[in-house]
């Protein structure tokens, strides 16, 4: 039998080509690796614990370079190549300091077909903690199966859900959304979302019905709540710069953003919960994985990239003990 690894994540991975300004004016673009679910994977690993990411790329150099980037991050890359399909792509444009756009070609990508027989084989591996994203079911009906039938799967088998609402509206609308996590969100033992799309997964019906009513604190808690009843074990919401907060049956902890200068917003939400379910594969209790998902945040908006400069475990300390704008000697 396979040794158990600590955290498995399926979904789409794309080449994220990234420009420093706006695409119709030209210039160099830089290649990464993009996608929820890998970003999420090289924090976790790096924070030293075994990863396994799955998926399917295409048989192109943009395959190739993906599962080179995730191999070289100690994440164990159970891809399927698919000879007809191609890799997804992405362009990234950084429009302004604080607006920044992104434009996808990964429709019918060899990343969308990601099927049952691909989480099948996965699971078998017996994770501790599945992590999913509402992305994947977006990406096709093929993919919709393969992401509920692995969460029903992983639920049965006592295998920690972990369940990141990730809304994109690129993909699909928000009803559409709605129909598809609604019901899977019951599955979640974490249940992670922006304050903006707790509406997508809840059952609770608020005054208007409108996702504007969420930044009232009241909205918020009678939306935790409802999750909380659905059997959620956390309801996890993430504020951005106003920090973050968990809802539990025992009680609401809350946690500030850590104070940096930020620099590239992209990835921040993924780098937190990687710190928050490292912290739960630690052990950690609610207060420590807040914790460590905020240092994890203020890490990936204070440096370059998606997961570029995210920390190694022994570096988690570095925020928040060195004085800002100081050099380490």
């Amino acid at each position: 039998m396979s040794a158990a690894v600590d955290l498995l994540t399926f979904g789409e991975s794309m080449v994220s080509l990234r420009s420093a300004g706006p695409l119709s004016a030209g210039g160099s673009l830089a290649m990464h690796v993009a996608g929820a679910e890998s970003n999420v994977a090289v924090g976790v690993a790096r924070l030293g614990h075994s990863v396994t990411w799955a998926g399917a790329v295409g048989a192109d150099p943009h395959g190739e370079y993906i599962l080179r980037q995730l191999r070289s991050e100690g994440i164990a890359a159970q891809c399927r190549v698919d000879q007809s399909r191609s890799t997804g792509v992405m362009f990234l444009e950084q429009r302004t300091a604080d607006l920044t756009r992104a434009f996808y070609y990964r429709a019918g990508s060899a990343g969308s077909t990601v099927s049952r027989d691909d989480v099948d084989r996965a699971l078998a591996a017996g994770p501790r903690v599945l992590h999913l994203t509402g992305i994947t079911p977006a990406l096709s009906p093929e993919a919709r199966k393969a992401f509920e039938y692995a969460a029903e799967r992983a639920a049965a088998d006592g295998v920690v859900v972990s369940l990141d609402v990730n809304y994109r509206s690129r993909l699909w609308t928000r009803d559409e959304a709605r129909a598809v996590l609604g019901p899977i969100a019951r599955h979640a033992d974490i249940l992670i979302a922006s304050d903006d799309e707790l509406d997508l997964v809840s059952s609770a019906t608020l005054r208007g019905d409108s996702p504007d009513s969420l930044g009232n604190d009241d909205a918020e808690t009678a939306l935790a709540a409802s999750l909380l009843e659905q059997g959620v074990g956390e309801v996890v919401v993430k504020r951005g710069a106003a920090g973050a907060g968990v809802h539990t049956a025992s009680g609401r902890f809350e946690a500030p953003a850590v104070t940096v200068t930020s620099i590239d917003t992209v990835g921040a939400g993924d780098a937190f919960t990687a710190g928050y379910l490292s912290a739960l594969l630690d052990g950690e209790d609610v207060a420590g994985r807040l914790q460590r998902g905020a240092v994890m945040g203020a890490f990936a908006v204070s440096t370059a990239g998606d997961w570029e400069g995210l920390p190694s475990r022994a570096e988690l300390v570095m925020l928040g003990a060195t004085a800002s704008g100081t050099t380490q000697r």
